[in-house]
């Protein structure tokens, strides 16, 4: 199957109405536009009945999956233990709706934030690896980056553990990781440095490696809620996130995932979408067609 356009999967506010998973597509990577009129295409049932920072991706089967983070963040910013998954043959009929409730493990029976998850193949062990930001309400940790393996994206084959924490002991949230020559490139949102910074590590699940000059961001104003992908068929990368306090998104791209630089806003369309911390897919040209045809598109200018 060739891969050749892109799907954004995101949310798009605070509002409990807003809390919910939306899709966009794009023919290069850098422009979007907004599916079934900006309107949300999946109806949580389950848990908090609220969806934040929906993480898209294709299993080795083919198969689609949603991971987001289950929560009503009108119930406040420590409320949440559970992530909510949902699967998809066709990226169009989504089914099995459920739930992973972390309050259910001993280690993380008093979690209180569980945000932002995001999942990737570990060849090494042949399992899938889930990473999310957490805290638990009963340790002295920060809200960091935690993790624990799956085979069936239903239950876990680990306990959850930590993942990667900062030097500074402060928090590191929003973790993405992308693998490049054989080294995983894992960006977190530092709190202390008030950037979006690189660790690195030979193998998924580390140690992760944090140099003192690891800023990777090149934004004037914080960033967080960030997604990383490949520009198909170059051997660039783009990053954008989430101008969290300034508005609107920001886009930067690189090719070795250390120095990046800005994408003059005028070369890229997404704040018309209004989006919130999401996640891009690449999709070939018929799934591309099929996504067109089921829920229409809607051109808004910036």
């Amino acid at each position: 199957m060739k891969l050749s356009k892109y799907l954004f999967c995101y949310f798009t506010g605070n509002a409990p109405e807003e809390e919910r998973v939306h899709f966009a597509l794009s023919e290069d990577g850098y422009n979007f536009f907004a599916l079934n009129n900006n309107e949300p295409v999946i109806k949580q049932t389950l848990g908090k009945k609220c969806c934040r920072d929906p993480y898209i991706f294709r299993d080795n089967d083919g198969f689609f999956h949603i991971i987001a983070t289950d929560m009503r963040s009108a119930d406040g910013w420590a409320n949440n233990n559970s992530m909510v998954l949902w699967d998809s043959k066709d990226l169009i009929n989504w089914e099995n709706e459920r739930i992973i409730d972390f309050s259910l493990y001993p280690e993380t029976k008093s979690a209180n934030r569980v945000w932002a998850p995001q999942v990737m193949y570990d060849k090494e062990k042949g399992e899938y690896m889930i990473y999310w930001s957490h805290n638990n309400a009963d340790d002295a940790l920060d809200t960091i980056l935690w993790y624990a393996y799956t085979k069936d994206f239903k239950t876990l084959t680990t306990s959850p553990r930590v993942l990667f924490k900062p030097k500074s002991n402060m928090a590191g949230i929003d973790g993405d990781i992308i693998e490049k020559d054989g080294r995983y490139y894992l960006f977190e949102a530092d709190e202390k440095k008030n950037a979006i910074c690189y660790v690195v590590s030979e193998h998924l699940s580390g140690p992760y490696t944090e140099y003192d000059d690891n800023k990777i961001s090149v934004a004037d104003t914080a960033l967080e809620g960030h997604c990383t992908y490949k520009i198909l068929g170059t051997d660039k990368y783009v990053l954008i996130a989430d101008q969290f306090r300034a508005g609107g998104y920001f886009m930067q791209e690189s090719t070795d995932l250390i120095h990046f630089e800005k994408v003059s806003p005028d070369k890229f369309s997404l704040n018309h979408l209004r989006p919130r911390h999401g996640s891009v897919v690449a999709v070939s040209e018929d799934e591309y067609f099929a996504l067109v045809d089921a829920y229409g598109v809607q051109e808004i200018p910036d």
